[in-house]
This record gives C-alpha cells, sequence and structure tokens, in this order.
C-alpha cells in the first residue's frame, strides 16, 4: 500500500508555478456597450465598403478606355473534386514532364506515352478562337489588334508554372503525348511568340486556375484604348469572328465574349460588393438586438434594485 502511495506521487507534475497554473493571467472583460460599439463599426464599415465596391463595379464602362476580352462559360463545373486533383505540380513546374502518378483519366495516351499536360484540367482546355474586327462599311475591316500575354496571375506565370530546363522545347517534350483534345502539343501552343510556350503559355496557365463557381469568365486577351486603334478613321462598328472549337453541348451549358474595363476594385463582379452589405447589414442587425436587449436586461435589474 505504501508502495503505491509512492508511485502515485511521484507521478504528480512539480509544484512550480508553471506546471500547477498559477501563473498570472490577463482575463479580458468587455462591457455591453464596447460589445456593441464594436458590432456597430463593423457593420458600418462592411455596409460602406459595399456600397463603395458597388457603385465601382457599376461605373465599369464597355470598349472604353484599356479594355479587356473575357470568355464566359455557364454550368462548367471547374470545382469538381476529382476534376482539381487531375492534373501534376511535378509536371508543371518543369520538374518531370513523364509524372503523370495524379491524372487519372488522362495519363497516358492510346500508344503508351505519358501525356503531357497531363490530366482532366488540362485536356479540357479553352480552344476557341475569338478575333475582333473593326468595320468601315461592309466591304472594309480591320483586324483589332490584341496583346495574348500578361492575362495570366505573376505567381502562376512565374512561380507555379515553368518549363523544364532545356536550349529546344520541343526536345523537352520528346517522348510525351498532347492531350486527346488538344489539336497541336504544348510547344506549339503560340506560334507567333516562341517564349509563350509550353507550361507558361498565358491561356494554358489562365485555364489552370480553377474558378469556383460553374458560371464564370476567363481573361482571353488584352486591348489598348480602342479610341487610339480607332482615331482618325471613320465611324464604324464592331465584330467578332469565333471559331468554335470548345463543344458546350456535352455538359449542356453555354458561352459568352464579354468586353470589360478594370476599375481599382478589379472586373465587374458584384460577389465582393455583395458579401460586404450582406456582412454589414447582418452586422447591424445583430447590432441592434443586442442593445435591445441589453437596455430591456437594465430596466429589468433597475426595477428589482428599486
Amino acid at each position: 500500500m505504501k508502495r503505491k502511495c509512492q508511485d502515485y506521487e511521484s507521478r504528480l507534475p512539480d509544484n512550480t508555478a508553471v506546471k500547477q497554473q498559477q501563473l498570472p493571467a490577463f482575463r479580458l472583460q468587455l462591457t455591453a456597450s464596447e460589445i456593441l460599439s464594436g458590432f456597430f463599426a463593423i457593420g458600418l464599415f462592411c455596409l460602406g465598403m459595399g456600397i463603395i465596391l458597388l457603385l465601382s463595379a457599376k461605373s465599369i464602362k464597355e470598349v472604353e478606355g484599356n479594355v479587356y476580352l473575357y470568355y464566359k462559360l455557364y454550368g462548367f463545373y471547374q470545382n469538381l473534386y476529382r476534376y482539381i486533383l487531375s492534373r501534376s505540380n511535378i509536371q508543371l513546374v518543369g520538374a518531370d514532364v513523364k509524372d503523370v502518378r495524379n491524372c487519372a483519366p488522362f495519363r497516358t495516351s492510346d500508344n503508351g506515352l505519358p501525356i503531357a499536360p497531363c490530366g482532366a484540367i488540362a485536356n479540357s482546355m479553352f480552344n476557341d478562337t475569338i478575333v475582333l474586327w473593326y468595320n468601315f462599311n461592309s466591304s472594309t475591316h480591320i483586324r483589332v489588334p490584341m496583346v495574348r500575354t500578361e492575362t495570366a496571375w505573376w505567381t502562376d506565370k512565374y512561380v507555379k508554372f515553368q518549363n523544364p530546363a532545356f536550349q529546344n522545347l520541343s526536345s523537352a517534350f520528346a517522348g510525351t503525348a498532347k492531350p486527346p483534345n488538344w489539336p497541336k502539343p504544348v510547344y506549339e501552343l503560340d506560334e507567333k511568340d516562341p517564349g509563350n510556350n509550353g507550361f507558361i503559355n498565358d491561356d494554358f496557365i489562365v485555364w489552370m486556375r480553377t474558378a469556383a463557381f460553374p458560371n464564370f469568365k476567363k481573361l482571353y486577351r488584352r486591348l489598348h484604348r480602342i479610341g487610339n486603334f480607332t482615331e482618325g478613321l471613320p465611324a464604324g462598328s464592331y465584330s467578332f469572328i469565333i471559331n468554335y472549337n470548345f463543344p458546350v453541348s456535352r455538359f449542356q451549358g453555354q458561352k459568352a465574349v464579354v468586353l470589360s474595363t478594370l476599375t481599382w476594385s478589379g472586373g465587374s463582379s458584384l460577389f465582393l460588393a455583395l458579401a460586404y452589405l450582406v456582412t454589414g447589414a447582418v452586422t447591424l442587425l445583430a447590432s441592434f438586438s443586442m442593445m435591445a436587449l441589453h437596455l430591456k436586461l437594465k430596466e429589468r435589474k433597475t426595477f428589482f434594485l428599486q
């Protein structure tokens, strides 16, 4: 019995302030007025930001200033779990173009060659060709120049996507096959700009950043001021010529072309503005409810004291 007591005492923590949890501590105690003030401040801030973002998004004009050309898809679910995982990050950073372990069901071709780039995301890349024309009249048309580079995020372009360390890009992808839905290999995506080929192609990088919602738009081209391009030319109209390669009937979706400018808060998306407005409204509603409850309890306490 004595030995059991000694064993029990040996397992006790040391009698120190740290192990006995006797150190002095600070306990934050906020009053009701301080909590209500905080809620009111957050609510007003969110409402203010929501109104500013909403007005900013509404101020975007079409076909003026520096214009951005987007393609928009409806009903395309890039947020499916298996779809998001179907890619090889080892391959995309140029470490090993034959690494296809996580790319099911698009790992290898019918000939058994590893696909580069592999995976469902790369295989379903948007491949319509969109051309903007300026029309003087029914017989005279001028193609509007568009910039196909600098459409991807900087971190994606220079960190997450890299080509293999080869002087000849086609040699770097020797022994691999193109994705089944692609008309040409990855090292021939941009015939006019050799520096925009391979895994660092802007169109490819933009597509590989998956969207969170089934209806989304992605940046396709940049247009410098259209007004400068048409300055001194007779009044005319614009038209698109689209080479339809991306099938939307397979997933019962739709596609569209969007011309838009940008503001300090980004594009014309209302999601961020609505999020701030809803958060601010809910916070203010909670603040008024808590204030009413606080005043009611305060009156009841005063009544009992009397």
